[in-house]
């Protein structure tokens, strides 16, 4: 499968200044954790080059980088390859995620300031107007913000770092379960805030282990 055939309108636009090679590299990484980039996706140099407008030298350093990462897969005599995660990778970043999220939940719980909870409902607001929508994208995107949020409540540098390592690929696996999620996600995001609102740790930590459980399973029975 070639890379022609990517969304109108998905291709990032590269931000300057920085090295070329960075840029390229984060607009593709963008591209297949929104999966415009599909796993098991042939990716062709002289394709993505001319998406991004760019030459195929800052490309091929790219997918260099990106199969380093993890993210693409690159085959002898065959060309490099969106990788396609196994469901053993899924289960056990998507496992840590519960881990890291629910001491977040609960020390945000602790730490949460009015004008704080004031943003995780606005945040919720726009994630419930983006499912009512059927915009996918755009409900994947404020899940991320209202999650990096929470983290940021924590106040806990070490954590928030450890979060940072799986945020992209927690976001690759919920791309494709996020319209199943619907608004059942939503609303237990509303009982979330609710709890880190009434400064309830061990509510806000067992909401948040639910909640990050409920997606585990989900992708592992999506249709595939």
């Amino acid at each position: 499968m070639s890379t022609t055939g990517l969304p109108q309108g998905a291709v990032p636009k590269l931000e300057r200044p920085g090295p070329l090679r960075d840029r390229v590299y984060e607009a593709l990484l963008e591209l297949i954790t929104t999966r415009a980039l599909r796993p098991g996706q042939h990716l062709v140099e002289s394709e993505l080059a001319g998406h991004l407008g760019v030459s195929r030298q800052p490309v091929r350093e790219a997918l260099q980088r990106l199969n380093r990462d993890g993210w693409v897969d690159l085959r002898p005599a065959q060309g490099a390859f969106v990788h396609e995660p196994t469901e053993a990778e899924a289960d056990q970043l998507l496992t840590v995620r519960t881990l890291l999220e629910a001491e977040a939940a609960r020390l945000a719980a602790a730490n949460a300031s009015a004008p704080a909870i004031a943003e995780l409902e606005e945040l919720c607001a726009e994630g419930e107007r983006a499912v009512a929508a059927d915009d996918v994208d755009a409900a994947v995107a404020t899940n991320a913000r209202l999650h990096a949020k929470i983290m940021e409540l924590a106040g806990n540098a070490v954590l928030a770092e450890l979060a940072a390592q799986v945020d992209r690929r927690v976001r690759w696996y919920y791309t494709p379960v996020a319209r199943q999620r619907g608004q059942q996600s939503w609303t237990e995001h509303r009982e979330l805030i609710a709890a880190i609102a009434d400064r309830d740790g061990q509510r806000a930590t067992e909401i948040m282990r639910v909640h990050t459980e409920h997606t585990r399973q989900t992708y592992h029975e999506r249709e595939k």
